[in-house]
């Protein structure tokens, strides 16, 4: 059977044992042995973390030892998925620039905290978002800086009514990329675990697990 792991922690205004809870028994459902866990110390079991097929890290900030973060990269360069959302996976460890290397983006603002605003499809051809039309969002609206070798799916324009400098600006939403062997999904969406009952919001991160998932 197909195991999973899912770290949750970190600051709780994102609840990630609510988000766990969305995502955890859609994964059993498609065939995944799902462990979870709520200490970092799970990625220094070495072997096991070889023998995943995947990682979902819900740990918004905090601090990671370097023990752990070398079980986690090291686990993922060798072929292991990893996908994850919002702060849980985009804005964790933020002194821990390999980390972001390979999530491919770090959060650095929401201007205008919760606000209204429109996903864009941008690669309808990818199974990730196909059959997917653009829709609305009522939530953080991330400003990240992120990786140019991104495979961006999915995006969003800020208005610059919050911040004017920013006017215009496309910011990936979500994407999926390479890191060593292992598929790296990430999406933005999901501030709390109610924004994944916008269907499509939580279609699109389902899709990027099983993508991810090796």
């Amino acid at each position: 059977m197909k195991q999973a792991l899912m770290v949750w922690g970190g600051w709780e205004g994102h609840e990630p044992r609510q988000c766990v809870d969305v995502f955890a028994p859609i994964l059993q459902q498609e065939g995944f042995e799902v462990r979870v866990s709520d200490t970092l110390e799970v990625y220094t079991e070495w072997d096991y973390m070889r023998s995943l097929s995947l990682v979902v890290p819900v740990w918004t900030m905090g601090t990671i030892t370097d023990e752990q973060e070398r079980g986690l990269l090291e686990a993922v360069e060798s072929g292991v998925g990893i996908a994850g959302w919002h702060g849980g996976m985009g804005d964790s460890f933020r002194n821990n620039c390999d980390y972001q290397f390979m999530v491919g983006g770090q959060w650095v603002a929401h201007p205008g905290g919760v606000i209204d605003y429109r996903v864009n499809i941008v690669k309808p051809e990818d199974p990730i978002v196909s059959g997917l039309s653009d829709f609305e969002m009522h939530s953080e609206q991330y400003y990240m800086h992120v990786d140019p070798s991104n495979e961006v799916l999915a995006a969003t324009t800020f208005t610059g009514e919050h911040c004017p400098w920013i006017e215009g600006v496309v910011m990936p939403v979500a994407w999926k990329r390479r890191y060593g062997a292992g598929r790296v999904f990430y999406c933005s969406l999901g501030h709390v675990a109610a924004d994944f009952q916008v269907p499509e919001a939580k279609e699109i991160v389902r899709r990027g697990l099983l993508w991810a998932a090796r």
